[in-house]
C-alpha cells in the first residue's frame, strides 16, 4: 500500500512545485527600467520612413524600401557611439523562390566599415537570442562584430516575466539551468537549416523575445535615433514596415532605455560618452517625442484611441492585433463617431509557412460586425509588418510607431518593446508622410496594390475565434 501512497505524494510534489514555479514566472518582479514611459522632449528633424512591397500596374511584385538606407547613413556619420538594439539579425532563410536583401550582412558591413575609419567609435550591440537559435548555433554577424571590438548583448530572457507559464514554470525548474551549448544539435532548425539541440527546441515555447528595433547614434554635438518595425533580417526584407527618425534629447532616453536591457542581461553599459537628457518640459506648440516601453505603449494607445472624438479620424496599421483592451476601445471609438480605417496583415504567410490567419482574421470580424473599415495588405509571401497608429483632427495630429504590435504578448510587459508617439500640428512634414503612406496603401493609389477588400479573408470560423481567445489569454501563442 506504501507505493502507490508514495507516487502519489511524488506527483503532487511535482504539481506544486510546477504550479508555484508558473505563477512566480507569470508575476515575478520586473527588471528595473521594463514597462516606463518618458518625459516628452522637443523633436528636431522628425522624418517617417517605409519599406513598401507592392504589385505594379503589370502585376509585377516590387519593393521600395528607405528604412535601413537611412540606418546606414546614420551609422555612417557616427564618431562617438552606435548602440543598436535588434530582435531579428540573421540571414536564416524564407520562403523558396522570393529574392531578398541581405540586410543582416549589409548591417554588419555597415558597422565594421566605420569601426575601422573611427578606431574610438564605441559599438553597442544588443540583440534577442533567437539570432543563435537560443545558443544552438554561431551567429556569423555577431561573431564578426565581437571579434573587431564591438559590445554584444545577448539579452538574458530569463529575467523577464512568462507569456506561457504553464511551460516556463516547468522549463525554470528542469532545464533552463542546463545551459545550451553550440555545435551538438541533431534536430532540425525550425528557422534555419543547421542542426539544433534538444534544449533549443524546449526554449521555443517559452515565447519571450528582446523585441525592440533601435538605433541611437551621435550627430554632431547632438544625437540622433530611428524606432522602427523593421529588422535586418534577410528573410523579412521584402516586409512592410515603418518608422520615425529624429534628432534630440529623446535619444538619450533610448540610451537609458537599452543600458537598462544590458544590466539585467549581465552587461553594464558605463562611462557611456553621453550627457544627461536635457529637463526643460516640451511646449505643446513644438514637435514633441516621447520614448515608451512594454505596458506603457498599451497606456498610450489607450490614451490616444479613448480621447479620438466624433469628427477626428483614427487609422491603424498592424502585424497582430489582438489586445482585448484595444480591440474594444477601437470599437468605442468607432460608436463615438470617430471616422476609423483599420489595415491588418491577413496572417497568412511566415517564411515560407502558410499560416490560419488567427489573430487578425477573428479581431477583423469582430471589427466589420462593430461598422469600423477593414482592409486587407495583399501580401505574396511577405508580411505587412507596420505598428502603426494614427490620429488627427484638421489642425494635430499623434503618432505611435515601433516594435511593438497590439497584442497581450507584446502589450503586456512580458516581451521587451519600444514605440515612439510623436505629437505634431497635422502640417509637420512627418505627419503629412504618415498620412500620405497610409492612404496610398489604404486606396492602392498609382496604379500600385497594397491592399484587397475584407472578403478576400473574410473568416467566421468559431474554431479559429476560440483559438485566438485561448491562445491570447493564455499565452500558448506566437502572437
Amino acid at each position: 500500500m506504501r507505493k502507490p501512497r508514495t507516487r502519489s505524494i511524488v506527483l503532487l510534489a511535482v504539481l506544486l512545485a510546477w504550479f508555484a514555479s508558473s505563477v512566480w514566472q507569470a508575476y515575478k518582479p520586473l527588471p528595473d527600467g521594463v514597462g516606463v514611459a518618458m518625459p516628452w522632449r522637443v523633436a528636431d528633424e522628425v522624418r517617417f520612413l517605409s519599406d513598401r512591397t507592392f504589385l505594379d500596374s503589370t502585376g509585377v511584385r516590387r519593393s521600395e524600401q528607405e528604412i535601413f538606407d537611412h540606418v546606414f547613413a546614420m551609422i555612417g556619420q557616427a564618431q562617438r557611439l552606435v548602440l543598436l538594439d535588434m530582435f531579428l539579425f540573421n540571414d536564416f532563410a524564407g520562403a523558396e523562390g522570393h529574392i531578398h536583401r541581405a540586410l543582416s550582412g549589409e548591417l554588419t558591413q555597415a558597422l565594421l566599415k566605420r569601426m575601422r575609419e573611427v578606431p574610438s567609435l564605441r559599438v553597442v550591440v544588443i540583440t534577442d537570442p533567437i539570432n543563435t537559435v537560443y545558443g544552438s548555433v554561431d551567429s556569423a554577424p555577431l561573431e564578426s562584430l565581437r571579434a573587431a571590438g564591438a559590445q554584444v548583448v545577448v539579452t538574458d530572457l530569463s529575467a523577464l516575466r512568462a507569456s506561457n507559464p504553464l511551460w516556463s514554470g516547468p522549463w525554470a525548474l528542469c532545464c533552463a539551468w542546463l545551459g545550451n551549448r553550440r555545435g551538438g544539435g541533431w534536430l532540425p532548425d525550425p528557422l534555419a537549416k543547421e542542426p539544433i539541440t534538444l534544449r533549443s527546441w524546449l526554449a521555443l515555447p517559452n515565447f519571450r523575445a528582446n523585441h525592440r528595433k533601435v538605433l541611437v547614434v551621435d550627430q554632431g554635438e547632438g544625437w540622433q535615433a530611428l524606432v522602427t518595425s523593421a529588422n535586418p533580417h534577410d528573410a523579412s526584407s521584402a516586409h512592410d514596415n515603418v518608422a520615425l527618425q529624429f534628432s534630440g534629447a529623446a535619444a538619450l532616453d533610448l540610451v537609458a532605455s537599452e543600458a537598462a536591457v544590458a544590466k539585467f542581461s549581465g552587461t553594464v553599459l558605463d562611462a557611456l560618452p553621453i550627457p544627461k537628457p536635457i529637463a526643460r518640459r516640451a511646449d505643446p506648440a513644438e514637435a514633441q517625442v516621447r520614448v515608451l516601453t512594454e505596458a506603457a505603449i498599451r497606456s498610450a494607445l489607450l490614451q490616444v484611441i479613448d480621447s479620438a472624438q466624433a469628427g477626428d479620424a483614427l487609422d491603424v496599421s498592424v502585424f497582430y492585433l489582438s489586445d482585448r483592451g484595444v480591440v474594444e476601445a477601437l470599437i468605442a471609438a468607432q460608436q463615438r463617431g470617430v471616422a476609423l480605417r483599420v489595415l491588418l496583415d491577413p496572417n497568412e504567410d511566415a517564411f515560407g509557412r502558410k499560416k490560419n490567419g488567427v489573430p487578425n482574421r477573428p479581431v477583423a470580424g469582430e471589427l466589420v460586425q462593430a461598422g469600423i473599415p477593414v482592409r486587407w495588405c495583399d501580401t505574396h509571401g511577405e508580411q505587412c509588418h507596420a505598428k502603426f497608429l494614427f490620429w488627427r483632427t484638421p489642425h494635430k495630429a499623434r503618432l505611435i510607431v515601433g516594435s511593438a504590435n497590439f497584442t497581450r504578448r507584446n502589450l503586456a510587459d512580458l516581451n521587451l518593446e519600444t514605440s515612439l508617439e510623436f505629437a505634431a500640428t497635422i502640417e509637420h512634414p512627418a505627419m503629412q508622410a504618415a498620412n500620405a503612406w497610409f492612404d496610398e496603401v489604404w486606396s492602392n493609389e498609382a496604379g500600385r496594390h497594397f491592399s484587397a477588400d475584407y472578403a478576400l479573408y473574410a473568416d467566421t470560423a468559431w474554431w479559429h475565434r476560440a483559438w485566438y481567445r485561448v491562445g491570447e489569454t493564455m499565452g500558448w501563442s506566437t502572437w
